[in-house]
């Protein structure tokens, strides 16, 4: 099926008699027959649902709609995009590991990899996304385990070349993790150029009404984890009776891996509620991600010719250093995601930002409404004027989130706040 039809109808299937919409169960735990039933399932022998902390029949139906449109062989919903960026890694990387990561990535993505996984004993390097083959190739060593990078960063708006960041990894024997965001898998789909897991803060687009926080992980099952690099995944795990999680799961090693003893351990699940309010969401996905990116193309161009306007940072505009590496991988859209500069520095940026009226001052980027945040004093204020630097943020830069409203009242809005400056 095309993706269209995906994001309406996978995941879930009803059989005679059953809700043809995805049920909620509000259930934390199962009925069984037998103790034996129950140690199967807690043996790994037999697939069904025992706690919810694990698995839950609602999560499932995003879950397997999200892993098709990403062409992946599984997935698992989290509590949060955090929670599956975290998750993401260390389901591969231990104490004593290294980790390669694009430094244009989300504020929080960055301290967590910077700060929280330094103290958990995994170190990080971090690259320019623009960084040579030769140069990022340098950068591996013995016991670095993955690369990690955002298809379109979060919000310096940078490109990943997801093929040449896929190829040094697997020339190391190291898997790629890709950040899907701001794309969705509508835009772009990095399995398709190589990457070996995708993940989301569903809490975006998937959802696309700012109203259910959530992340996912999605797995490939391309990567070959028996290389010796990945104890975890292709030796025995004694915490659960001594699955080798490749001998046992095949394809699905890491992901089953990342539930069974990541998940179980963690705990940071997705609640039955959000996984509805997801799959709902994503009903209109396809429809949505092309009035975003056709909006936001729009408001580029009027910003790009306004004079008050120092610059503008989206990849869909033919001037964007970015342009090459868009029409590669995100041909049919860009998102509804950009950035620009205010001529006049900081206080300028916040009068525009305190002038808009439809648009709205929100931390929180890509659902249906419009909104408008100044990273620099909010999602990124954690970070030195150096690191700021280094992810492509300025005191004076505006991160503009286009709503799928009629493009003609955003720019109108846009207009009478650049009036007041």
């Amino acid at each position: 099926m095309k993706k269209e039809t995906l994001c309406v109808q996978a995941g879930y299937t009803p059989q005679n008699g059953e809700p043809r919409v995805l049920p909620i169960v509000q259930s934390t735990t199962y009925k069984y027959d037998n103790s034996e039933q129950v140690g199967k399932l807690f043996d790994l022998e037999a697939d069904g649902y025992f706690y919810t902390r694990l698995a839950n029949p609602t999560c499932t139906g995003p879950e397997e709609k999200i892993a098709a449109l990403e062409g992946g062989v599984g997935a698992m919903l989290t509590a949060s995009g955090q929670s599956a960026t975290q998750i993401s890694v260390m389901n591969l990387c231990s104490s004593g590991d290294h980790m390669i990561c694009s430094a244009a990535v989300y504020g929080g993505t960055f301290n967590l990899f910077d700060v929280t996984l330094r103290r958990m004993g995994i170190d990080v390097t971090f690259v320019d996304p623009g960084i040579s083959e030769e140069d990022l190739a340098a950068e591996i060593r013995e016991n670095t385990r993955l690369i990690f990078g955002e298809t379109l960063a979060n919000p310096a708006l940078r490109m990943l070349d997801i093929e040449m960041f896929a190829r040094v990894a697997h020339n190391a024997g190291i898997p790629l993790i890709v950040d899907n965001t701001f794309p969705t898998p509508v835009l772009c789909r990095p399995i398709d150029f190589g990457a070996d897991i995708v993940v989301h803060s569903t809490s975006k687009y998937l959802d696309g009404h700012a109203v259910s926080l959530g992340g996912v992980i999605i797995d490939s099952g391309n990567f070959d984890w028996n290389n010796g690099k990945f104890p975890g995944l292709s030796e025995p795990d004694e915490s659960y009776h001594g699955v080798v999680y490749t001998e046992r799961f095949g394809k699905m090693a890491y992901i089953v891996k990342a539930r069974v003893q990541l998940m179980r351990d963690l705990g940071c699940m997705a609640s039955p509620m959000n996984a509805f309010l997801l799959n709902l969401g994503m009903e209109t996905l396809h429809l949505r991600m092309e009035r975003h990116s056709e909006n936001a193309m729009k408001v580029a161009e009027y910003l790009e010719k306004h004079p008050k306007v120092l610059e503008v940072s989206y990849p869909g505009l033919a001037s964007s250093s970015e342009y090459a590496l868009a029409q590669k991988y995100m041909k049919d859209g860009q998102s509804g995601v950009l950035s620009f500069r205010v001529k006049g520095g900081r206080e300028k940026a916040e009068a525009f930002m305190n002038s808009l009226k439809l648009a709205k001052i929100v931390v929180h980027v890509a659902d249906a409404r419009t909104g408008v945040l100044h990273p620099a004093s909010t999602t990124h204020r954690q970070m030195s004027d150096e690191q700021l630097l280094a992810c492509g943020i300025y005191p004076d830069m505006l991160r503009f989130s286009v709503g799928i409203e009629n493009v003609e009242d955003i720019i109108a809005d846009v207009e009478q706040a650049l009036a007041n400056l």
